[in-house]
């Protein structure tokens, strides 16, 4: 690798003559920084472009490497952006030009991304970061499959050859940084290059460094810049350089880049041996950028640039000195979905299954002792008891008097638990405000003296005197072998006796005694007790372990310290939850829980609790709930909680036994159904229940055909998104089936016939009645028309009177099946009746029913005819292990006797007509409110920027939803133009709750724009 000559001075006067002589363009010419190359902001009336003058050192190859992997790029991924070389005006992309001092170079002229530098763009919140990763992983995922000649070039810049650097030492004057670099280097030219090589490789942009990124006003990264490093180098050191400049400036360096990985990993996924480099290949880095910033320096003394960054490099890397390696690398496991400690499930395994080899590690027999757990959570009433007592003898006599209180021989401290009394300074997280609180072990309270004993034959691995206040005090370290892997237990709070005779190797077997319990004068200031930690992996800490952690690395820690419970063995475990933030939500919401999973609201909500029409947030708000139909008598109403726990506490099992829960279940919910409909089926689910209606009506038709209509919605199962064009011929569907027909939407609001029309209903059933022909036409006859009775996905619509009536007639008539599905409007929502088909005067075949069934609880329900079951018992057996249990049904019965006694169709009614009554009020002050509609609690509110056009507002209803949110209501948006507000809240709805939501809506519109009135 030789040395680069010199570059020579290329004046702005230069670049302003180059650029017209060579591209026909005039402008504004302005000097940039760069490392080895001349560059020019260049701001012409066509636009702003880069002008690069290269040294005499360039290789044209490398530049035509660089310009075709440009190309690659904007070609591989199209929404990209990236820069395009601009080629002059014969055509040439990389001119040959004389500069200022006689030598002839290389130009380049590039297109201008516009942003900020990253260096000059913090605060850096974890959506920047995170963006940074996303941005990176593309450039690396468009380059993966690119080659080039010059693409395997020996560059010092290359991570690979790292050790090399090691001859530039010598130029590094600060003896400390030397000594610090040359550590580094040699770590990996022993260990981690090794490795590297073993690592997948490709072309990278190498060089993600903080002048290179470009952050643009919405703060996120909107270019990477400089493509002069690119060369073949194993992949995951693009990220790893990625990582080394956004640590810059951190406080906190590993968890401020772990937003970045996650996001990198999130489109390219890191493999084990790279996310365990990954910390090592950071510090290389930087080690990297020390030496050869001195060796260009050297040769270049007047380049200010070259040194831009040494004393952010500097300092960063003293702190990563202060990281514990293993744990960074197990919190970039943990951040990409991982287990974070990659050899702690096999130990968790082989403690589950040897449970019975363990021997206790007191004299008393855990699973029969009576025990009392105690609960030091922040803000119990037990730790709130002790923080006003004056010292540790007084917590002691406090702790001891309540176990003797409750009859208990050993008091049980959590483990996980968030405790708010870790205030000594070593529980301080550094350079943070975050403070280690969760509880990694459980405590066993025992009186002093008493003896602890070896659960399990093994090996003194640490022991020593942690004498500091809030500390262990006397610890021990067992080292445990096993045929799955070696695992750790720590025993803390001991007596100084404890370790007379220990030194790390001394064997000990199952059962021998290994300390005894200590006061709190060596104990670190604690009322007696054993700290009982296991670990399978010491983090090289020996008895300095921690044995409290931050709740940010929670997931981290508990891979590192699993239960200690699977060796204790207590019946009723020692077990503590710990609240999570919104991030760690959202977070493994993608990672565990599949991307099509969506969520409400562009902040979504974390919610906690649920009251009658108010769901309650983590931090206590309550929110007026107006879209939720699934809680349909009101959230956690008490009566149906009661009666699924009193059920539960019985019994629970499936159909295959007789039940009265079940019988007087089906024989209530079939009452409510007009003759002939007489037979129920229960379900889990909405769509099982209409996958269910769909095969009844198969075999009853003995026809395949099936007709919907437009935007209809009718489940998830595969079956079932076949006959919903709200699927079908949405994102990621497949269009409509041939042996489905769609029939245009009764929508008199928005469709061909308007509600105005007498025969609105009739024409639209004669568009059913032809896609029933169409169907017969093409050999596939009709199965069954599938129909909501009052239309939600499509936009809360109200159907036209007669509709179903004619469009039952034109089914029947070819041997169909009517099919209603009630599984969004049945059970009173419509105040009227019962159920909405009963307000067009007709009796459908099949009836679906869902989520209102159980009111939050899986239960579904079909109702048919005696005729159409008979048909179904074709011999195959109908088996549904949860459907019907006993505990649903209780749920089930409870539902129907809320609705009777509290009289909620009344109420439906009347509540529906006082919150139509107010939205049309609204309508009259408001122009973007276009049509009101609804029947009892089921109600749309479509808005328009125009009501003579009545072009949608979709951009408004969203923001309505948002708005609302914020001032404590519920909304959502529906229909095929994503601008109708819907309305169907819990059925207990009362006349401040329609109050308050009409006086936060209109607060909500007053500050949505829309356009002057131009109809009434």
């Amino acid at each position: 690798m030789s040395s680069p000559p010199k570059t020579g001075p290329v004046t702005a006067a230069t670049a302003a003559e180059l650029l017209e002589r060579l591209y026909g363009l005039t402008g504004a010419v302005e000097a940039l920084p760069g490392e080895r190359d001349r560059n020019f902001r260049i701001t012409a009336p066509t636009g702003s472009f880069v002008l690069k003058v290269h040294g005499a050192y360039a290789d044209p190859r490398v530049l035509d490497l660089q310009n075709r992997a440009l190309e690659h790029i904007a070609r591989s991924d199209r929404s990209l952006p990236v820069q395009r070389v601009v080629p002059s005006r014969n055509g040439d992309e990389t001119p040959r030009v004389c500069v200022d001092d006689g030598s002839h170079r290389w130009a380049r002229l590039l297109t201008w991304i516009p942003g900020t530098v990253w260096a000059e763009a913090g605060p850096y919140e974890p959506s920047l970061v995170a963006s940074l990763g996303t941005f990176v992983a593309r450039v690396d995922r468009a380059l993966a499959d690119f080659e080039h000649p010059a693409m395997q070039r020996p560059y010092r810049w290359g991570m690979q050859f790292a050790a090399e650097c090691r001859e530039l030492l010598p130029l590094i004057d600060d003896g400390v940084r030397r000594a610090m670099a040359a550590d580094l280097l040699a770590r990996f030219a022993h260990d981690i290059g090794p490795r590297l090589a073993a690592c997948r490789a490709q072309v990278i942009h190498n060089d993600a460094s903080e002048r290179n990124i470009l952050v643009g006003p919405e703060r996120t990264v909107v270019g990477l810049i400089d493509f002069g490093d690119l060369m073949y180098s194993p992949t995951v050191c693009g990220v790893a350089v990625g990582c080394a400049y956004a640590m810059l400036g951190s406080e906190l360096p590993v968890e401020g880049i772990l937003p970045l990985v996650a996001a990198y990993d999130e489109v390219i996924r890191l493999t084990d041996t790279e996310l365990e480099l990954l910390f090592d290949l950071v510090e290389t880095r930087l080690a990297m950028s020390m030496c050869m910033a001195a060796w260009q320096s050297q040769r270049a003394p007047e380049n200010e640039y070259l040194l831009v960054s040494q004393q952010s490099v500097w300092e960063l890397l003293q702190r990563l000195r202060g990281e514990n390696r293993h744990l960074a690398h197990f919190r970039f496991r943990d951040v990409c979905g991982r287990e974070p400690n990659p050899s702690s499930r096999a130990i968790v395994n082989w403690m589950e299954v040897h449970s019975d080899v363990f021997a206790g590690v007191t004299r008393h027999d855990l699973a029969t002792v009576p025990r009392l757990t105690f609960d030091f959570t922040a803000g119990s009433e037990e730790a709130a008891r002790l923080e006003v007592l004056p010292d540790v003898a007084a917590i002691t006599e406090a702790l001891f008097d309540r176990m003797q209180e409750k009859g208990a021989v050993i008091g049980i401290g959590r483990y996980l638990e968030n405790r708010a009394w870790y205030r000594a300074p070593q529980f301080a997280v550094p350079r943070s405000s975050e403070r280690r609180m969760v509880h990694l072990g459980v405590d066993l309270f025992l009186p002093v003296g008493e003896p602890i004993y070896a659960p399990l034959d093994g090996v003194v691995h640490a022991c020593a005197n942690n004498a500091r206040e809030g500390d262990y005090g006397p610890v021990i370290v067992l080292e445990h072998a096993t045929d799955d892997g070696v695992f750790w237990t720590l025993y803390g709070h001991l007596s100084l006796d404890s370790l007379d005779g220990l030194s790390p190797g001394s064997r000990v077997e199952a059962g021998d005694t290994i300390g005894h319990i200590g006061d709190s004068s060596v104990n670190g200031n604690w009322a007696p007790h054993l700290h009982f930690q296991v670990l399978t992996h010491t983090l090289d800490l020996g008895c300095d372990v921690d044995g409290v952690a931050a709740p940010s690395a929670i997931d981290v820690w508990q891979s590192v310290s699993p239960d200690p419970n699977l060796m204790l063995r207590i019946p009723e475990g020692c077990r503590a939850s710990v609240p999570r933030e919104r991030e760690y939500h959202l977070l493994r919401r993608r990672q565990f829980l599949g991307p099509s999973l969506s969520l409400s609201y562009a902040e979504p909500l974390a919610i906690v609790r649920g009251e009658g029409q108010f769901l309650y947030d983590a931090d206590g708000r309550a929110y007026l709930d107006m879209v939720n139909n699934v809680c349909h008598v009101g959230h956690c109403h008490p009566r149906v909680v009661r009666a699924g726990q009193e059920q539960m506490a019985r019994l629970n099992t499936n159909t295959r036994y007789l039940s009265d829960a079940l019988i007087e279940y089906a024989r209530r919910l079939v009452a409510t159904f007009p003759e002939p409909l007489a037979v129920c089926y229960v379900v889990n689910s909405g769509s099982e229940a209409n996958d269910l209606a769909l095969r009844m009506a198969r075999a009853h038709s003995g026809q395949r055909g099936v007709v919907v209509l437009d935007q209809a919605y009718h489940g998830h199962l595969t079956s079932l998104v076949e006959i919903s064009p709200y699927k079908f011929n949405g994102p990621g569907g497949s269009g409509r089936p041939p042996h489905v027909g769609v029939s245009v939407m009764p929508d008199g609001y928005r469709g061909p016939f308007k509600y105005a029309d007498p025969q609105c209903g009739e024409r639209y059933a004669r568009a059913v009645a032809g896609e029933i022909e169409s169907l017969r036409a093409d050999g596939w006859g009709l199965a069954a028309f599938f129909a909501e009775s009052a239309i939600s996905c499509g936009g809360q619509i109200i159907l036209p009177p007669r509709f179903l009536a004619e469009t039952y007639a034109h089914v029947r008539d070819c041997g169909g099946v009517c099919v209603a599905d009630e599984v969004q409007v049945g059970l009173g929502r419509v105040g009227t009746h019962m159920w909405a088909f009963e307000t067009q005067g007709v009796v459908p075949d099949i009836v679906t029913l869902g989520k209102p069934l159980g009111n939050g609880h899986p239960l579904a329900a079909v109702i048919t005819t005696p005729e159409i079951a008979a048909s179904f018992a074709n011999g195959m057996e109908y088996f549904n292990t949860f459907g019907g249990n006993p505990v649903s049904a209780a749920i089930g019965l409870a539902v129907l006797d809320v609705i009777r006694d509290e009289r909620l169709r009344h109420n439906a009614s009347r509540m529906g007509r006082c919150l139509m009554d107010g939205l049309r009020a609204l309508g009259r002050r408001y122009p973007l409110i276009g049509d009101v509609r609804g029947l009892g609690l089921f109600i749309g509110v479509e808005l328009v920027r125009d009501r003579v056009t009545q072009e949608p507002a979709d951009a408004e209803a969203t923001a309505v939803i948002e708005r609302a949110k914020d001032l404590g209501v519920l909304l959502a948006i529906d229909g095929p133009h994503r601008n109708v507000l819907k309305i169907k809240p819990p059925m207990r709805m009362r006349e401040e709750h329609c109050t308050l939501f009409l006086s936060v809506l209109d607060e909500v519109l007053k500050g949505v724009d829309s356009a002057p009135p131009t109809a009434s």
